[in-house]
């Protein structure tokens, strides 16, 4: 169906595909010799999406959070996509945000700027101000959006069952991947999903025990009206994080700045992550503002992740493992995250990690860019074909992200001494966690429980020791088939001496035969042997395990 919907936009890939000279894509289009699917490269795949539109420039978006699935030379170029598209004119979006109020304009904003102050490929953003005189930013979604969308996901859906028939696709369950990417493009149709996501963001941040919560922002949501084509929230007033110009006005000299500024966003960003399991997938540095009051606001909360209490664990285990350079353990934690059910040989695992952290024996700590080594890290994954979370993407993409603005903004930060004391309050968390008392009457509790059962338990084991009516039940999996193997080889090895015998028998009764009887009788063993033999060999060609 998808072909025949699509055509004009097959044709306008096609034009893109050749004129960005892929090669493999161009052997398929003329007919001629192809091996297995291979990607452009980096430099290629981009301007082909950057060729192809706004939905494509969105997909290399999500792309570049998948670090499970690309090496870094593709993540690194596809994280320069940028919504580079013009805006589209006042009196179109006008129409938008009418349609979308429940009041008139006029009553509802005394002021909304008509010169959009960004512009995406989904949606753009102008400043207002409410009737009330609050400052308010106003995210609108661009007309014909949704078809457009509708148009490219079909495409995508449609390759996606091509390529899924190929080695390349079943290894990487592409279609799965298809779906996954085209959930997520309808999902930023919708901006109550963002609206709710920006609220939660701003529930769970309103409170730490690691940071001040009055030095970060997340802007408010003005729910009456905001509706799935129109975002209404707070304005705030501010620039990106690496464009901000620290002075000496507050007391502080900048680097002591920068320093308070660093450690807020790495504490802020950690508690996302590891306590709170909800977390800001995109924090590049123009989803991180400095406020004109000095604190930092976080924006565009569209894209987010999720970590439940198991992998948290796991991967505040994994921190550890890579500061300890342990490639026994990292394998294990790999292994402990897949969800593949396909068998890994561990030895091989943990040679490749060894080989991989090995290089950084001699490294400083203060010098080990985490975020480099958990890429390296998914990459062996990836060559040992374990298939993770997709939510590992975005983790990984967060800590590049977080540690990139971080070393930026402030070049002499140490990640150690940032990450040293949050990591031992993780596990102090984890072994007690949130309320300790509580903890600790729950062990003693299972203590006693313990102390009461396990003598009577140990007493009964000793009896049945030792009145030998100790019974073992053992449950092996594939002893059927190794059982009926026996069988049939023992079957055909008792076959082949009845053969043989039968041979034997005849040939000694020819060469004595003296009367018509005995000659008889060794034709007919003979014609046994022969009718015998002949059996044996079609079961075992029958069989198949001739070879």
């Amino acid at each position: 169906m998808f072909l025949t919907q699509t055509v004009p936009r097959q044709r306008e890939i096609i034009e893109v595909v050749l004129r960005n000279g892929w090669d493999y894509m161009r052997r398929l289009l003329t007919g001629g010799k192809t091996d297995e699917p291979q990607l452009p490269t980096p430099a290629v795949l981009k301007n082909i999406l950057v060729d192809l539109g706004p939905v494509y420039v969105k997909l290399g978006q999500l792309l570049s959070t998948r670090p499970d699935l690309l090496n870094a030379a593709y993540i690194e170029e596809l994280s320069t996509l940028q919504d580079e598209v013009p805006p589209v004119p006042w009196s179109e979006v006008e129409v938008i945000i009418r349609k979308q109020l429940k009041r008139p304009l006029e009553e509802t904003f005394s002021i909304v700027n008509h010169i959009p102050v960004a512009a995406g490929s989904i949606a753009q953003t102008h400043r207002g101000t409410l009737a009330d005189g609050r400052e308010v930013a106003l995210k609108v979604q661009r007309p014909g959006i949704d078809v457009t969308i509708a148009q490219d996901i079909a495409l995508i859906q449609g390759i996606a069952d091509l390529v899924a028939r190929t080695e390349f696709g079943q290894n990487y369950d592409i279609k799965a991947i298809a779906q996954e990417f085209t959930k997520a493009l309808e999902a930023e149709l919708d901006f109550t999903r963002e609206a709710g996501f920006t609220d939660q963001l701003r529930r769970n941040l309103s409170h730490s025990r690691w940071f001040d919560p009055t030095q970060l922002v997340v802007a408010k949501i003005y729910w009456h009206l905001t509706t799935e084509k129109l975002m209404v929230m707070e304005w705030l007033e501010g620039v990106p994080i690496l464009s901000a110009k620290l002075s000496n006005e507050n007391g502080q000299d900048p680097a002591t700045q920068r320093k308070a500024i660093t450690t807020l966003l790495f504490r802020a960003f950690f508690q996302q992550l590891y306590i709170d399991g909800f977390f800001h997938a995109d924090p590049h540095p123009g989803n991180l503002f400095y406020l004109t009051d000095g604190r930092i606001a976080l924006l565009d909360c569209g894209m987010v992740g999720r970590l439940d209490p198991r992998t948290q664990q796991i991967l505040t285990e994994m921190l550890l493992a890579i500061i300890d350079l342990d490639a026994q353990r990292c394998a294990q934690l790999t292994l402990q995250l897949s969800d593949s059910a396909q068998p890994v040989i561990l030895a091989r695992l943990e040679n490749d990690y060894d080989r991989m952290l090995r290089k950084y024996y001699n490294a400083s700590l203060t010098d080990i860019n985490f975020s480099q080594v958990f890429y390296e890290i998914l990459q062996v994954a990836r060559n040992n074909k374990i298939r993770l979370p997709s939510n590992m993407g975005l983790y990984a993409k967060t800590l590049a992200n977080l540690e990139g603005v971080a070393r930026t903004f402030n070049p002499e930060v140490n990640l150690f001494d940032e990450i040293k004391p949050l990591i031992t309050d993780l596990f102090r968390r984890q072994l007690l966690g949130d309320n300790p008392v509580r903890s600790l009457l729950r062990t003693a509790l299972d203590l006693k429980s313990l102390s009461l059962h396990s003598p009577r338990q140990i007493e009964l084991l000793l009896d049945r020791v030792t009145s030998e009516t100790l019974q073992w039940n053992l449950s092996l999996q594939g002893l059927d088939g190794v059982r009926r193997t026996m069988d049939d080889a023992a079957n055909r090895l008792s076959f082949s001496i009845l053969v043989g015998s039968l041979i034997m028998g005849a040939a000694i009764i020819s060469t004595r035969a003296t009367t018509t009887q005995l000659s008889f009788l060794s034709s007919a063993l003979f014609a046994a042997a022969s009718l015998l033999g002949l059996w044996l060999i079609i079961s075992i060609l029958r069989s198949g395990r001739l070879k």
